[in-house]
């Protein structure tokens, strides 16, 4: 698991910048009912797609919360006296407080099952009757797009995705929500070279193959003889779920 305080202050430029920012608070826009005028960013980040929320719909007002304190800082100065510093797990706001929760690319990222369950019962618990919850699914899945290096980390260890759209829906539905529509946007910058996969296969990004153990290695020497070394591949395409409270 990578160390989010640590990721900080590269993450934006190393995951698509503003391009894939726009895209992202796009289509979560696209999902918000026309009527919100409250939205609650969970694991916002460094608050780049929050504040394109923000900017998006002059008649939001958007709060970011993330865990991470050095992500936090970076978000709270892209949208002053609107972030805060918690756990998705145990969000500090009431009952029914937000007209809409977004949580882009957080589900993932979950501890397992559990975990999952309980950050979407804190967003269906923030929410108004009526209110909508955005989320990401299956992002692991997005990545593959069908490249050779796709092909090379095909044969890697499995991993359950904590995201799995089905399994995303059934906590959802166990907490009182109901599908409510979804998007797609494209992960513009992202688009993975063999290099970069190197590189991030060396720092902890793939769950399955941490770093320091010998096939991490295998599969990084696998990667090194793919062509074409620093070019991209094709941009991933993230999939949003929309969850409304009746």
């Amino acid at each position: 698991m990578l160390d989010y305080d640590k990721e900080a202050e590269r993450y934006d430029a190393s995951r698509g910048g503003e391009p894939r920012a726009a895209a992202a608070a796009e289509a979560v826009l696209s999902l918000v009912p026309p009527r919100a005028r409250s939205l609650l960013d969970v694991a916002c980040g460094t608050g780049i797609v929050t504040r394109r929320l923000a900017a998006g719909r002059e008649s939001l007002r958007v709060t970011g919360v993330d865990l991470a304190p050095a992500m936090a800082r970076q978000a709270a100065v892209r949208l002053p006296g609107a972030v805060v510093l918690a756990d998705s797990r145990r969000l500090p706001f009431r009952d029914g407080e937000f007209d809409a929760v977004s949580s882009v690319w957080l589900l993932h990222l979950a501890s397992g099952a559990e975990a999952v369950r309980t950050i979407v019962g804190e967003c269906a618990r923030v929410l108004r009757p009526g209110g909508v919850y955005v989320t990401t699914v299956d992002k692991g899945a997005s990545h593959n797009v069908g490249s050779d290096i796709d092909a090379v980390l095909a044969s890697r260890p499995p991993s359950r995705a904590r995201d799995a759209a089905e399994l995303v829906e059934a906590h959802a539905l166990a907490h009182g929500l109901v599908p409510d529509g979804r998007a797609r946007f494209t992960g513009h910058g992202q688009g993975r070279s063999p290099s970069r996969t190197i590189a991030d296969l060396r720092r902890g990004w793939f769950v399955t193959l941490p770093p320091g153990e010998p096939l991490a290695e295998v599969f990084a020497t696998r990667l090194a003889a793919l062509p074409d070394q620093d070019r991209p591949r094709p941009d991933p395409v993230f999939t949003l779920r929309a969850f409304r409270k009746p």
